[in-house]
């Protein structure tokens, strides 16, 4: 089972003789639950993994199986992680089944310590908070690329988001500066530099093309 999202009953269950095999983009107990990736990258960790488990009637709780572990660089989007835990998560999920039919696997209990959820990433929760620190904004836009993607708003125009760089200026939480340098937009820390954007309906643009063509203002604000 791979990334089916609900939970099993127990006549279901109790039917393969070996029970169900799940794979699980995370290193289980931490970030249980619907989006494991991102959680992991939203929280800035350094390192996650895969492992494999048997179901059980909770969410992720059974014993482990087997796992692998995936550094999580710098610049990676939750895309880039999992494309990369896709292949590594394959392997281990076809080295698990090998031991099961060899009689060497063996099933270790979940430690109740470091459990941690991941919750369903939804269009609503990937809008940006300029709030927010300028590295927990890069972490957030990254956790969300490519869907559901981060966006904003600036005035009526919607915007999609793709990951942007920390920078020296400082500016009030969603106020934004054009210069030839790019686009900022200050956060509770430092202000981010943006990349590309996406108006809504169009294609992606760098955002100093379209920051041009829009004519900002000073007193544009990203809300």
């Amino acid at each position: 089972v791979v990334a089916y999202g609900a939970l099993l009953p127990r006549p279901v269950l109790n039917i393969p003789k070996f029970g169900w095999i799940n794979l699980h983009f995370s290193l289980l107990p931490a970030w249980r639950g619907a989006a494991p990736v991102q959680a992991a990258v939203a929280a800035g960790d350094d390192v996650t993994g895969a492992s494999t488990f048997l179901l059980e009637e909770g969410m992720d709780t059974g014993p482990v199986l087997g796992v692998v572990t995936e550094s999580i660089k710098p610049t990676d989007t939750a895309g880039d992680l999992l494309s990369r835990l896709a292949v590594s998560g394959a392997a281990l999920l076809e080295a698990t089944l090998d031991a099961i039919e060899s009689g060497e696997a063996s099933a270790v209990a979940q430690s109740e310590d470091g459990v941690s959820y991941a919750h369903k990433v939804t269009v609503d929760s990937a809008r940006i908070d300029w709030s927010s620190s300028a590295a927990a904004v890069d972490r957030h836009v990254r956790s969300v690329t490519p869907a559901p993607g981060a966006w904003t708003t600036i005035g009526d125009i919607r915007l999609k988001v793709a990951p942007v760089t920390l920078s020296d200026m400082v500016l009030e939480p969603g106020h934004i500066v054009v210069r030839k340098d790019g686009v900022f937009v200050g956060t509770a820390t430092n202000a981010v530099s943006l990349g590309d954007i996406q108006p809504q309906g169009k294609k992606l643009m760098k955002a100093l093309d379209w920051a041009r063509g829009a004519r900002l203002t000073e007193t544009a604000v990203a809300l």
